[in-house]
């Protein structure tokens, strides 16, 4: 039972915190099966472990890279700047930090290996969308310019995005639940369909069937059913309802459509320059504001382009490297005399 007083959050994430250092140094230690079980488990057991599990893999990978970096200049070893009369007057206490501290650095780099093996990673580039039929009988449906990182065990199913949008549809297996790391968000399904969008400042998750869980941070546990969602920040979790139209225009994506209710200009263009490798830009602070609503398709962003000019004052106009600027359409000033007469 965990405690709830007021500092029982802190306490807590210090224990995860050295729990998860503890299972790494076990990992190379004692690289037995038993070991790897016995993390997988810790992880798997509460959101909170699986964040400081994670949280500890990077530090261990940050200090791979520092000993790759430290390889590659060639640097001496430490009789070589230490010399042999110095070294006699280390303290027994100062070898042995020494030796811990190369120990620990040891253990990082074996352990960022072994943790790090056994991942898959499926990523589509500017305007493809891509569906993946993931081992365990889930799918992964991939939206353009966007990456993930799929880790399976027997114990678990984990899944980081590293980038741009996702949405899973979740075979069911109660012993193993599927883990969705999002930034700082962890959302935790055992069977259930959902999408996951990394927005700049925030991840925006919609649930589309059954439930998930959201944790983040210090933020206790939430529960997103379908037909909700929620928008995360790193310290925020704000539980958002959503009308079926609003889901339709979440996910019309994975339809490759793009679906417009009213947006603004500077909207319904930063959502087809998702799709383009060349920019739609926006030239007149005039049309910024303009709305538009309509379902186009992704590949034909000339459709999107032709309805903008035929039902508002505006023209495209076409530049050298394929990228589009739009313009406000200023009406002839014969017709403007024509209408005050």
């Amino acid at each position: 039972m965990q405690a709830s007083g007021p500092n029982s959050g802190c306490e807590g994430r210090d224990a995860i915190e050295a729990e998860a250092a503890r299972l790494l140094a076990r990992l190379n230690s004692d690289p037995t099966p038993e070991a790897e079980t016995e993390a997988c488990r810790w992880i798997e057991a509460d959101p909170r472990h699986a964040v400081a599990f994670a949280r500890a893999e990077a530090a261990w990978e940050a200090a791979e890279r520092l000993k790759s970096a430290a390889a590659e200049v060639n640097l001496p070893p430490l009789e070589a700047i230490v010399s042999e009369e110095q070294q006699r007057r280390l303290s027994r206490n100062i070898m042995i930090a020494a030796g811990v501290a190369v120990l620990l650095f040891i253990v990082a780099a074996i352990v960022t290996v072994r943790t790090f093996s056994g991942i898959d990673r499926y990523q589509t580039a500017v305007g493809e969308i891509r569906d993946v039929a993931l081992s365990d009988g889930s799918t992964l449906h991939l939206n353009s310019d966007s990456e993930v990182e799929v880790r399976f065990t027997d114990n678990g199913r984990r899944v980081r995005v590293v980038k741009g949008e996702a949405s899973f549809d979740i075979a069911h297996d109660k012993n193993r639940p599927f883990d969705v790391e999002a930034r700082s968000a962890l959302i935790r399904a055992v069977g259930t369909a959902f999408n996951v969008r990394m927005r700049p400042a925030l991840v925006e998750l919609t649930v589309t069937q059954g439930t998930v869980t959201v944790h983040c941070g210090d933020r206790r546990q939430e529960k997103v059913s379908a037909g909700n969602g929620a928008v995360i920040q790193p310290r925020t979790i704000a539980l958002t309802q959503l009308s079926q139209r609003l889901i339709g225009q979440r996910t019309a994506w994975r339809e490759q459509m793009v679906e417009l209710d009213g947006e603004t200009i500077e909207q319904a263009t930063a959502e087809f320059n998702r799709y383009r490798r060349t920019p739609i830009l926006i030239g007149d602070t005039r049309v910024s504001g303009l709305r538009i609503g309509g379902r186009f398709r992704i590949t034909d962003s000339k459709e999107f382009l032709s309805a903008l000019q035929l039902s508002l004052p505006i023209r495209a106009v076409d530049g050298e490297d394929g990228s589009v600027m739009l313009l406000y359409r200023d009406e002839p000033k014969l017709q403007d005399d024509t209408a005050r007469s």
